[in-house]
């Protein structure tokens, strides 16, 4: 998959390792390389909101940032997974595919407006005529986004599968969007159904790209966990605990300047931080052994 890459150096004193803190081990001047997925309708409007962090954590560890914007949610699970980068801010499921095939390990669960927690759901045109979902919506348009999208498509598609439904024959199927291209082409009337998050309809609808009043929510998830932050298996465990430090330490105040609109801080993952993603993958057939 093509990625773009844009290393820089950062010079912020205030963020930068006191002397003797760190062993040499962390300080050899080799990029910290890391990814974050499609959180954004662009990659630069990604990138802006997300650098601040990424950059917290180079400085952390005393290393210039290279930082990568994948262009789809399954992308980011590869480059993990592949060694291409040292640590990614991801979605569960994109988290949990890399830790089925690669190792990779969660060092922290991201809060938003202090909860570890968010919802999947599905939103529609505001016009339809749905009294009970999804029986009512049998033959409508519907579309989910990209295979490595938590929300927008496994745990959707998990749980139709509970319920003996395929939505690739109830309904007119379409997958690989963005999340944001999803809740456009429901406000503009140019497909039935899609999938999305709480958190990412609440904060297009706070930016202006789209009205309240242009969709409504017809299905909503049990609690999922956060995204993650998570790291390559081999990545040298004093790095680990580092970057892991660096994320513990982001208060309500420090996210306000570090993080994206609304995230206020970091959790420790525990081992059993996503095991209802990985039980839904597992059911859907999507990771080894399942």
């Amino acid at each position: 998959m093509p990625i773009t890459r844009r290393a820089i150096l950062l010079a912020a004193p205030s963020l930068l390792p006191l002397p003797g803190l760190l062993s040499r081990s962390l300080a050899q001047g080799a990029p910290l390389r890391c990814a974050v997925g499609p959180f954004q309708p662009t990659a630069g409007d990604t990138r802006r909101a997300y650098e601040p962090f990424f950059a917290r954590l180079a400085a952390a560890v005393g290393r210039p940032l290279d930082l990568t914007v994948t262009t789809d949610w399954a992308g980011i699970a590869v480059a993990l997974a592949n060694g291409q980068v040292d640590c990614a801010w991801m979605g569960p499921w994109g988290y949990v595919l890399a830790r089925d095939r690669a190792g990779a390990e969660a060092l922290a669960v991201v809060e938003y407006q202090g909860k570890p927690t968010y919802h999947a759901i599905i939103i529609g045109r505001p016009e339809l005529r749905i009294a009970r979902f999804p029986e009512d919506a049998q033959g409508l348009s519907i579309s989910f986004a990209d295979a490595g999208s938590t929300s927008g498509w496994l745990i959707p598609h998990h749980w139709f599968k509970t319920r003996g439904i395929d939505p690739r024959r109830h309904f007119r199927y379409r997958d690989g969007a963005s999340h944001a291209a999803n809740v456009i082409a429901v406000a503009n009337g140019q497909v039935d159904l899609a999938t999305d998050y709480d958190r990412n309809l609440a904060a297009m609808v706070a930016a202006g790209r789209v009205r309240q009043e242009q969709v409504k929510v017809v299905w909503t998830s049990d609690p999922l966990p956060n995204d993650a932050l998570a790291v390559r298996r081999d990545l040298d465990p004093e790095v680990k605990q580092a970057l892991l430090a660096a994320a513990l330490g982001i208060d309500a105040d420090a996210a306000k300047a570090a993080m994206p609109a609304n995230y206020t801080g970091w959790q420790r993952a525990a081992p059993d931080s996503y095991a209802i993603i990985e039980a839904a993958g597992r059911a859907l057939g999507r990771l080894n052994g399942a």
